[in-house]
């Protein structure tokens, strides 16, 4: 597989698990099951089951802050469509075009903020270290 199908594989697969958490979540479940009775109808009813569970444990993850359940889930896509391409690379063209229909829908992602604390404790003494809010009551 050449690195332009492995970047399309990655895109897609990244694609579909961050927009099975949005309103889009129907088309894009729509537009890949439509991809896979196209080019492999055999597996188009178990491809969408697959996704209607990847979608609970997501949204389940979410939840719970599970974010190594999340990129497993992403990483799992990203590897099923691009079994897809490998099997059937005239799939491509199909693929890039659900993909740019569902562009728009992906949610734009604030700016990052990398926070990074270090605190070294001698004696008696007390470190409280947070990333964001932190209320301590000390009694």
């Amino acid at each position: 597989m050449g690195p332009e199908l492995a970047e399309l594989a990655g895109s897609a697969g990244t694609t579909m698990v961050t927009l099975m958490a949005t309103q889009a979540w129907e088309a894009t479940r729509d537009g890949m099951v439509a991809l896979w009775q196209r080019f492999q109808p055999a597996r188009a009813e178990a491809v969408g089951s697959e996704l209607e569970a990847t979608r609970e444990d997501l949204l389940l993850a979410r939840a719970t802050g599970d974010t190594d359940t999340e990129a497993e889930l992403t990483a799992e896509w990203q590897a099923r469509v691009r079994r897809l391409l490998l099997a059937q690379p005239e799939v491509a063209d199909e693929l890039r075009r659900i993909l740019a229909e569902l562009s728009p829908a992906i949610p734009e992602q604030g700016p990052s903020v990398e926070v990074r604390l270090r605190a070294e404790v001698s004696g008696s003494g007390r470190v409280y270290q947070a990333g964001r809010d932190q209320h301590i009551t000390e009694r």
